[in-house]
């Protein structure tokens, strides 16, 4: 763990992370020292100035994570945080062992919790309000004494600033005078909406002139706001999580909170070049915390430049500042087009410049594509999830056409229950492929596994660019029926070849036929891919 002491000589404004500490308390999160670790190395990739790693002393799990950051972690942007409380009501700083732990943790920076409601020093730590005080100033003083850099947060500071402000800012000043060198006033129950933050952090930035931090917690869903209004008012450091992980709703969101500073505020908070690594970044920590990216998140969500409207299109087509509020380049994301029966022809065009057809030529094909797409939504197809799909339906057009490798003769499915609650499935197909009859059959962990086993077990020898290929998701939903008639199954199919993904759709009055359609356009798409010519 290199001190980062000398890595940020502008110190006017701190972007301080707590995922590994505030984030992990999500449900659902569950982080090993090696998670721990790797999200610290893409956190300081990054660029964020501060990372807390935890509490050591009061888990093992986190005194380790010190104890090999110390040797793994070679951090080029960040300072390791320790997080910790002020020492015990009637005891000694120097004698505290909760502190001794922070201090061998070897952080250069350590983060005490601090209790400003008046109504927690008395009633969760049972100890007088002046002892409190005592505890913020001693604990503050010994390890400011022992050369670190020592950040207070001061914990429901504004429930009690309503309840009583004039102990809330006792406790501030107390911090202020002893040495602190951040004072962060923490929403813990995150209640509060952005004009009340704005006016609070206002006054206590008058009456006590420490330099003050914001740590919001989502309850209200304003957890951004609450952030940037504190900064607004004159907060110079903000506490965040990377895609707003953390306990209840979450915590402000590092994602937004940094596109905000950088691009709306025009303030340099990340080092040169790595605001467009934000998309990246956000999806990296996402992959380790095993939680899917959410696609609506801003900036860096997949959807957060995705434009389904036709009206919105036209717009684009002629500048797509008119429907965005900034580049998505800039953080690292890209603009997508969605198709649906939404879409109209600048919908299409836009979407075909997107996959590489240039359609601005011909718009009859346009329009045979606009309709083709808008009579298939009414079907129950989807586009907007199924981009192979569509490009495949795009090519079909173009070439007046469908691209085959294959022509099926028939597929079987047969599901078996056996004793002892197991089931057994198994898929027969006959098709005809390069002029030569193919009968194959295969097993699988339901039906439409079975089928693609069957489906590769006949046609890999032949074509062995479909080793490559790999299911990795399988969506089914159940459409309404229309009419009087019965309903309908939709099944989409994530698929990969290593490299990128792609997804395919299928519409059927049952399941299993719905998905060999999507099977039969993800087998289509790879060979595509792969440059083979198909057989018509």
């Amino acid at each position: 763990m290199t001190d980062g002491s000398t890595r940020h000589p502008d110190d006017s404004f701190h972007v301080f992370d707590t995922t590994l500490r505030d984030g992990a308390q999500r449900e659902g999160i569950n982080l090993t020292v090696a998670d721990k670790l790797t999200i610290a190395r893409h956190l300081d990739d990054f660029g964020v100035g501060f990372i807390e790693g935890g509490w050591p002393g009061a888990n093992p799990r986190d005194t380790e994570f010190f104890a090999r950051a110390a040797v793994e972690l070679d951090l080029r942007h960040a300072e390791l945080v320790a997080f910790g409380a002020t020492r015990r009501a009637g005891g000694s700083a120097a004698e505290d062992q909760q502190l001794k732990a922070l201090v061998d943790s070897g952080a250069p920076v350590i983060t005490l919790v601090a209790k400003s409601h008046d109504r927690h020093v008395e009633l969760a730590l049972r100890t007088t309000l002046d002892e409190n005080l005592a505890m913020v100033r001693d604990s503050v003083s010994h390890l400011k004494a022992l050369g670190r850099r020592v950040f207070i947060d001061c914990e429901h500071f504004f429930d009690g600033y309503r309840a009583n402000r004039d102990y809330a800012l006792a406790v501030v000043r107390t911090a202020h005078e002893a040495g602190a060198d951040v004072v962060v006033l923490c929403d813990t129950n995150g209640g509060m909406l952005p004009g009340g933050v704005r006016e609070i952090v206002a006054e206590v930035l008058a009456s006590t002139g420490a330099r003050l931090g914001i740590h919001a917690q989502d309850d209200t869903g304003c957890a951004v706001a609450n952030t940037l209004a504190a900064v607004d008012a004159g907060a110079t450091h903000v506490q965040c999580t990377a895609n707003g992980y953390g306990e209840r709703v979450g915590n402000a969101n590092l994602f937004p909170v940094v596109g905000a500073l950088e691009i709306k505020y025009g303030r340099r908070v990340l080092p040169a070049g790595k605001l467009a690594e934000m998309t990246r970044i956000s999806h990296a920590i996402a992959e380790v915390v095993n939680l899917a990216p959410s696609t609506h998140q801003p900036y860096v969500g997949l959807s957060a430049f995705a434009h389904k409207a036709g009206l919105h299109a036209s717009a684009i087509k002629v500048d797509p500042d008119l429907y965005q509020h900034i580049d998505p380049e800039l953080v690292g994301n890209t603009m997508r087009m969605l198709v649906s029966d939404m879409a109209g022809r600048a919908s299409v065009e836009l979407k075909g410049k997107e996959l590489g057809y240039d359609l601005s030529t011909d718009r009859d094909l346009v329009g045979r594509v606009v309709a083709k797409v808008k009579a298939q939504e009414n079907l129950g197809y989807t586009y907007e999830a199924a981009d192979a799909s569509f490009e495949l339906l795009l090519r079909d057009e173009a070439h007046g056409s469908r691209a085959r490798f294959f022509v099926l003769e028939s597929w079987r499915t047969i599901s078996e229950q056996l004793p002892g609650g197991k089931a057994s499935d198994e898929a027969t197909v006959k098709l005809w492929a390069k002029g030569e009859r193919m009968v194959a059959t295969g097993e699988g962990n339901g039906p439409v596994d079975a089928l693609d086993k069957a489906l590769r077990t006949a046609l890999e020898r032949i074509y062995p660019q479909l080793a490559r290929l790999e299911l990795v998701d399988y969506k089914v939903r159940i459409l309404e029926g229309q009419h009087g008639t019965a309903s309908r199954t939709r099944v989409l199919v994530e698929s990969t070849d290593g490299a990128a993904t792609w997804s395919t759709v299928g519409v059927a009055d049952n399941v299993i036929a719905a998905s060999w359609q999507a099977l039969e356009d993800a087998y289509t798409y790879v060979l595509l891919k792969a440059g083979v010519t198909p057989q018509d």
